[in-house]
């Protein structure tokens, strides 16, 4: 499974630990940065750049899913959410992870750096990457989600 990283510069520490947590679980890891430069300083980025980067890439496949971390994740989600064919979903917490891909077939988590720590951000991807999408009248409600997108995506 292909999983699309992205943050700006305040979630550069932590979604490289969630890279190198993920990869040794066995994903195959796309990482979107931004990062340090070659002499360490930080490659400062807005967070709707990320947002809308990674949404583009859950959106053709590029990827099977994406990780969003910006300070709190509500803004770099907000971002994703514009791109046709996002569920972004912004979980501080592993239920909630959980039930966002149980329920809303959520393809992109995003949570945020000032919010949570490594160990909880870990606990919220091994929640939403252990849970299966359940359909039934659950798919009902993402396809009317996806009625609002198709009316003002003309």
């Amino acid at each position: 499974m292909r999983v699309g990283f992205g943050c700006d510069h305040a979630a550069i520490d932590l979604k490289n630990e969630l890279v190198a947590y993920m990869t040794e679980k066995g994903y195959e890891c796309v990482d979107y940065g931004t990062n340090y430069d070659e002499n360490g300083e930080i490659i400062k980025c807005d967070y709707p750049q990320k947002g809308q980067e990674v949404g583009e890439a859950v959106a053709s496949k590029e990827v099977d899913y994406g990780v969003l971390i910006c300070g709190t994740g509500i803004g770099i989600s907000l971002s994703a959410n514009k791109v046709p064919g996002v569920r972004a979903a912004v979980c501080s917490e592993p239920y909630s992870a959980r039930l966002t891909k149980q329920h809303n077939d959520a393809n992109i988590i995003a949570f945020g750096a000032r919010v949570v720590g490594t160990e909880l951000a870990k606990m919220i991807l091994d929640e939403f990457f252990g849970a299966e999408f359940e359909g039934g009248r659950h798919k009902t409600r993402v396809d009317m989600i996806a009625d609002v997108e198709a009316k003002y995506c003309k």
